[in-house]
This record gives C-alpha cells, structure tokens and sequence, in this order.
C-alpha cells in the first residue's frame, strides 16, 4: 500500500510539475482580454479533452514496449511517415517552448537587475541565454532537482504574496462582466492556444509509465490528477495577479505587480520566477539536445548549436512577442501532437467514437492558430 502511495505521488509530481511551466505567465493577460469566466471556461473544457487524450496516450504506453516517445509510437502505429510528422512537431515545439522560455526569462532578468546594473532586454536576454546555453552544452543533470524546488518556492512565494497583498484584489478587475457578445472572433478563440500550452503533459507519459515498473495499473489514476492540480493551480495565480493588476496586466504576468506591491516583494517574485523559467529551459535544451543527437544520430555539438542558437536567432530577427508564440506552440504543434496519438489509439480501440470530434476540434485549432499567427 505505501509503495503504491509513493509512486503516485512521485508519478503524479511528475507530470504536474512539469506541466507548470512557463504557460502560466500568459494566463493572466489572456484573462484580462477576454475576462476571468471564459478562462475557467477553457480550462474545464480543454481540461477535459486532454484528460481524455492523455488516458488514450496512457493505455497506447501501456501496450508499446517501453523506452519508446511520441516519434517511436507514430512509427510502430502510423508507420514512417507517422514518425516524420511526429518529429517534425515534437522539434518544432520545443524550440518554439525554448524561445518562449528565452523571452519570459530575460524580461524577468531584465526588471530584476537592470535598475541596479543597467543594461537593456537584449543584453539581459544575452546574459540569460548564455548561461543556459554553457549548461546544455556540458549536460548539466542535477537542473531538475533545482527545477522542482525553484517551482515549489514560486509558489510558496505566491501563496506569501495573497496573504500580503489579498486586500489589493478588486473583483471588478476580474472582467466578470465580459460577454461573450462583447469579444470579437479572435479575442473568443485567444485562450485556446495558450490553455492547450499550459495543460499539456502527454510527453512525460511514456516516462512515468517506464517509472512505475509492477505498479503501471495507477497510471490511469495519475493522469486526471496531473491536469487537474495545474487547473486549480492557474486558476489561484489569475485570481491573484489580474485581481490586482487588473487592465495593467503585462504578458508576462509578473511585471505589472511592480506598480501595485513594494519593490522588495516583486523582485522575490522576480527571483523565483528567473530560477523557474531558467530552469526549464535548461531541461528543454537538453530533451531537445538529444533528440537531434540520438533520433536524428546528429553529431553532439552540433545538436547543442541547433537547439541553442536557432531560437536565438528567432529571438534576433523579432519574433519575441510571447502570447502569439506559446499560441502557435499550443495551438498547432501539440495539436498535431494530438491528433497524431489520436490516430494511434484508434489502431488499438478502432470502435472509439470520441476520436473523430476530438480530432476535428484539434485540427479546428490548428486552422485558427495558423490565421492569428499570420494576422
């Protein structure tokens, strides 16, 4: 019984935290454009389709000899051509993760240093990009220890935060007003990207599904659990920030609080969330790092330069604005992600009905992301 105990919660732990990720910081500004219910409204729904698409997932890995990721599942099930497409979107949305990851990081290094130290967002994003960098480049392993403490000490920080400044919070602020009659095409269709961003955890399944060894039966247990805990989660950190923020909220969500709460709690806040993003960009460029090294068999270095330098890049010629980023990477490459384990679950259980509308749903998503990211 504790033995099952412990791998739940170390499966759950997991998924949870790795879901929690730098999606949460666009959140904020998301509600205060199309108001705090169509938000939770999002959540719920995609909520439950992705509870849903990760069961299917958990049942495929079950039935899949184990070491295998989303690539070496489209293989076996959808054949080559399957595994192209999924290599295609899994790189594409890490390298699009990456650069979200850069943006945040830097804006957050930028208003924590640069009153005291000067320099610009280029040059914090430099600083910020280059440390990272030397950490793929030498394999640092022990960055997801301090990834999972940097996250608990975030939100300690927030919980620390709605104690201090709970009479900062104005109902109004929340948009509890908005209808939908009120918002425009895009603006109704706005949360859709980031929300399927935020919750999406199905890369970890295959890993925790290897974890749990002679006590697999809990995944399905798991998986609900792992959407749910963000959703309650992200639901608590919009509350917070765009109940005291309000219209001022920025796109990165911690920024803004700067006008409202002292100088000392903000740059904790700041601090916290540096270590946060810094973190999971480290753990995103080594995942990344080895997919081009051991999938696509390119030399090691090269690999690193690839998945270093191309967001950079990205970063140089202009292409920071963070909403429409983790949008495209939401919205259309984990769509595709979707639709693809979608298609594989129906080569085991080809009398599921709930396929088909899921996959029009994604695809519907990835018709509109491709609209709003050219507009």
């Amino acid at each position: 019984m504790f033995q099952d105990v412990k791998k739940f919660i170390l499966g759950l732990c997991v998924i949870s935290g790795t879901i929690v990720g730098v999606g949460i910081f666009s959140l904020p500004y998301i509600a205060s454009q199309v108001g705090f219910p169509l938000l939770v409204f999002y959540f719920f729904a995609l909520g439950a389709m992705l509870i849903i698409l990760h069961y299917f997932f958990g049942k495929l890995a079950l039935q899949t000899p184990d070491s295998k990721r989303l690539p070496g599942f489209a293989e076996i099930y959808l054949g080559k051509r399957g595994k192209a497409i999924a290599l295609f979107s899994t790189m594409f949305g890490f390298l699009g993760s990456i650069l979200a990851y850069l943006i945040v990081g830097g804006q957050f290094l930028e208003e924590l240093l640069s009153s005291c130290l000067g320099g610009g967002n280029l040059f914090w994003t430099l600083v910020y990009f280059s440390a990272g960098a030397l950490l793929i480049f030498f394999g640092i392993k022990a960055v997801s220890k301090i990834e999972f403490w940097g996250l608990v000490s975030f939100f300690l920080a927030l919980i620390f935060i709605y104690l201090r400044a709970k009479n900062y919070i104005v109902v109004e602020n929340l948009g509890l007003e908005k209808k939908l009659s009120q918002l425009n095409f895009k603006e109704i269709f706005l949360p859709y990207g980031p929300v399927l961003f935020s919750l999406w955890g199905a890369t970890l399944i295959p890993e925790v599904e290897e974890m749990l060894k002679g006590r697999k039966r809990l995944l399905k247990y798991i998986l609900p659990f792992s959407i749910i805990i963000p959703i309650l989660i992200y639901i608590f950190f919009v509350y917070l920030i765009l109940g005291i923020t309000g219209p001022q909220t920025t796109t990165s969500a911690l920024v803004g609080l700067k006008n409202f709460l002292g100088k000392g709690t903000v740059s904790i806040l700041l601090f916290l969330g540096v270590v946060a993003t810094f973190t999971s960009f480290v753990s995103l460029g080594l995942t990344l790092k080895k997919v081009f090294w051991y999938d696509l068999k390119i030399n090691k270095n090269i690999a690193c330069f690839v998945t270093c330098f191309f967001p950079l890049v990205l970063f140089l010629l202009g292409i920071k604005r963070f909403i429409p980023i983790i949008s495209f990477v939401g919205g259309i490459t984990l769509g595709i992600n979707g639709i693809l384990i979608l298609l594989m679950y129906r080569k085991i259980k080809p009398g599921n009905l709930l396929v088909y509308p899921l996959i029009l749903i994604l695809f519907g998503g990835i018709i509109y992301e491709i609209i709003y990211f050219l507009a």
